[in-house]
């Protein structure tokens, strides 16, 4: 069974919200950098950015994180140490407010690979987490600073985001396992 909780109209509603609530707690857009986790959160962070040029007349630099050396889930070399391609970020994090951001807040294991990710690529002033959507189950001590939409759900389920630039449609779905 499949249960449609936000649809596109929705999605648009969360993401102008969560632009708003950066702009007021960072008391503006300076020094802010937009990070998105491959593949989902890439785009909605491009969504976040074009919203804050919008309202700001500012463009603030959106970067893609590919976190896949990072993660703990995986059985990685262990001779081999995890490298940051920084094809898709052609800016620094040095002192900058980096704005985080994915889809689905589960465990908060991709979220620490993340935070790994970013070191490596310097030291921000700050991380802040915006997320879609944050269904519960934290495994680490992780929390989302701006949140689309809370959905409290069974670890049997499994939601599910689609976005309109790979899936022709914006939504997200609770799919029972």
């Amino acid at each position: 069974m499949v249960k449609v909780v936000v649809d596109a109209m929705a999605m648009q509603r969360a993401l102008t919200r969560i632009t708003y609530e950066i702009i007021e707690r960072n008391k503006g857009v300076d020094d802010l950098v937009i990070l998105g986790i491959k593949t989902r959160g890439v785009y909605l962070a491009r969504r976040i950015a074009s919203r804050l040029q919008q309202l700001e007349n500012v463009t603030v630099p959106v970067g893609d994180l590919d976190i896949t050396p990072y993660r703990d889930d995986i059985d990685h070399d262990a001779q081999t140490e995890p490298e940051v391609t920084a094809a898709n970020i052609d800016f620094s994090v040095e002192g900058k407010k980096v704005i985080l951001v994915d889809d689905v807040l589960y465990t908060g294991r991709t979220i620490r690979a993340a935070m790994s990710a970013i070191m490596d690529l310097g030291r921000p002033k700050s991380i802040n987490l915006a997320v879609l959507v944050d269904r519960g189950h934290r495994e680490l001590p992780i929390r989302a600073d701006f949140v689309g939409k809370n959905i409290p759900s069974s670890q049997r389920e499994r939601i599910k985001v689609s976005v309109s630039e790979i899936d022709d449609r914006d939504a997200v779905e609770i799919q029972q396992a």
